[in-house]
């Protein structure tokens, strides 16, 4: 059973050894992540040159339950806009905390700026550095 839902900053954190990896470590068997944050991190990968093979052999094996981005979550994320707006998070940040939000549980995330609108949004967030 999933008890976090990772951003893509999160898993990027832990698949580039980066500041933060280890907590995302931790939880990474009892993480979710919604297919627009998963899209997210192909995109990152592939942008940086990685051939399309290697990025689904480098995702596959991971433990992260993927989470479709059905129409009650896009509902969810639209309705954030009006909270996160403010601090400039993308859809996919707020596809990340719609899941978060519908399943009750922690968004984990790289990106500092989320606390300031963790409140507005009614989020509980675990920031990985």
């Amino acid at each position: 059973m999933s008890e976090v839902v990772l951003d893509a900053s999160a898993l990027l954190a832990l698949l580039n050894d980066e500041p933060g990896a280890a907590k995302v470590a931790e939880v990474l068997a009892e993480a979710r992540m919604s297919s627009v944050n998963l899209a997210e991190v192909v995109s990152h990968f592939i942008h940086a040159g990685m051939p399309a093979a290697d990025v689904d052999a480098m995702l596959r094996p991971l433990p992260v339950e993927i989470v479709a981005a059905d129409e009650g979550l896009a509902h969810i994320a639209g309705r954030l806009r009006a909270v996160t707006a403010s601090a400039g998070l993308s859809l996919g940040d707020r596809f990340c905390l719609a899941l978060a939000k519908r399943d009750g549980l922690p968004a984990m995330t790289a990106d500092k700026q989320w606390r300031t609108i963790a409140e507005a949004a009614d989020a509980k967030l675990v920031l990985i550095r």
